[in-house]
């Protein structure tokens, strides 16, 4: 599947070209988010380099007009207002954030095992959103909502502190090259930014098929004071907490996950709490 993902570049640095995976962030048309608050004479409460490229992909007829009549209800573009998720959802539940959830499939079967959740999907890219538009129609999945741009963005400036019950990140971007590591979305500061959203007990899950990033996400992860691990990984007890966490461990394996475990990619899962004072 998959996980804080994107606007236009701000450099003139080339990057690697896209993944082929669900959870590609893209641009499309987005003005960088930077630009925007330094035009408005604003700043960033984490600077940063964003995390997504510059990409463009078309939307077919059919998604197109599923967008058409679903957006204006499932979905919006990042703001700078506080997002309200019962109105939004029409009814009070905990709320789920994923981050860079792609085309989701994943992030579609999740919603459907779990009905007692309102979940929102971030992502940049809107030929994968459209896809996920469709679906959500087709499916009739009414605890499902999506946000359209940065979604370091969206925690900072949509989502109010200590409101979150769970944040999932699968598969980000691996930024592989030494000189695009500031490029990556799991930075110290958006471990923090991440942990301030969560409700005490609130629970981040991340996952990643690659070594190194592995290794990053593990050292940030563990060394923010306001989270505990949960499982192996984060050096927790899974059985300890599985069945008081507030949303479970599990998720669906999706077809690009597959495809890298049959190339014999290992993959790293990580689950840390919110410390409850």
């Amino acid at each position: 599947m998959d996980a804080v993902n994107d606007a236009a570049n701000h450099t003139a640095e080339p990057v690697p070209g896209p993944r082929s995976d669900d959870h590609a962030g893209d641009a499309d048309h987005l003005e960088s988010t930077d630009a925007v608050l330094d035009r408005n004479g604003g700043h960033r409460l984490y600077p940063r380099v964003t995390s997504f490229r510059a990409r463009r992909g078309a939307v077919s007829p059919s998604r197109q007009d599923s967008w058409d009549r679903m957006w204006p209800v499932i979905g919006r573009d990042v703001a700078d207002e506080k997002l309200d998720a019962d109105a939004w959802f029409g009814r009070s539940a905990p709320v789920i954030v994923e981050i860079g959830c792609g085309t989701g499939t994943a992030t579609a079967a999740m919603a459907l095992a779990e009905p007692q959740f309102n979940l929102v999907g971030i992502e940049v890219y809107k030929p994968g959103l459209a896809q996920l538009v469709q679906r959500i129609e087709r499916d009739g999945i009414d605890n499902l909502r999506v946000l359209r741009g940065d979604a370091v963005d969206v925690l900072e400036n949509m989502v109010a502190p200590e409101s979150l019950t769970g944040v999932r990140v699968f598969f980000p971007d691996p930024w592989p090259k030494a000189r695009h590591h500031k490029r990556r979305l799991l930075q110290p500061e958006t471990f923090t930014l991440i942990a301030s959203r969560l409700i005490p007990g609130g629970v981040l899950h991340v996952a990643t098929d690659h070594a190194d990033y592995a290794e990053w996400i593990g050292r940030y992860g563990n060394a923010e004071p306001q989270l505990i691990g949960m499982n192996e990984p984060t050096g927790g007890d899974p059985d300890t907490y599985r069945n008081k966490a507030p949303i479970g461990f599990e998720r669906p394996v999706t077809k690009f996950e597959n495809k890298g475990l049959r190339a014999g990619s290992a993959i790293t899962e990580f689950i840390w709490g919110k410390i409850e004072s």
